[in-house]
């Protein structure tokens, strides 16, 4: 709730057995049991056991380039839209795309490709947009087709999306762990 120009906070309210309820709207928050008494997860096997542990570390790994990525992202937007000709902004494209490589390229090209498919799939849970949509954006159609046919020779596809309530949901449950500090 926001003040209005007065300074007074207007809210909704109900009566009900004579008490004056406030109703207000929250955003959804997660919450979690108590850590110290939370089961571990139950494996089937050690295998199973061993590829839960490995996502856990390859997704400790790539999730803090996908919120880089976030940030990153909406910095650039925010100066991309102040740019007034489509020379100025194709410019500012490239000094960013060159920025970003100095900076990160070393240690991206060092990911598993396992870790590359996982920041493909974070990239869209971060930002909203596949990675392909954000080099089509960015960097144009030609590029983002030929990027796309060289993640494809590699088995990955930079068009893949996040599904948080489906095929992606033990990944989601990690992420909000480890944004808990549970993990």
């Amino acid at each position: 709730m926001q003040p209005d120009s007065t300074g007074k906070i207007k809210a909704r309210a109900k009566i009900e057995n004579g008490d004056t309820i406030i109703i207000s709207y929250m955003d959804d928050i997660d919450i979690f049991a108590d850590t110290t008494n939370k089961p571990k997860p139950v494996f089937e096997n050690k295998r199973q056991e061993r590829k839960f542990n490995r996502l856990v570390y390859n997704l400790k790994k790539v999730y803090p380039y996908a919120k880089l990525a976030k940030t990153k992202l909406n910095e650039m937007n925010r100066q991309y839209l102040t740019l007034k000709t489509e020379k100025e902004r194709k410019e500012f494209a490239k000094k960013t795309e060159k920025e970003i490589r100095d900076q990160f390229e070393q240690e991206l090209v060092n990911l598993t490709v396992t870790q590359g498919r996982l920041l493909i799939k974070l990239i869209d849970r971060e930002t909203g947009k596949t990675s392909y949509e954000l080099v089509k954006e960015f960097r144009g159609t030609f590029s983002a087709i030929f990027w796309q046919t060289l993640a494809r020779l590699f088995g990955s596809n930079l068009k893949t999306k996040y599904d948080a309530e489906g095929e992606d949901q033990v990944i989601e449950d990690i992420l909000l762990a480890i944004d808990a500090g549970m993990i």
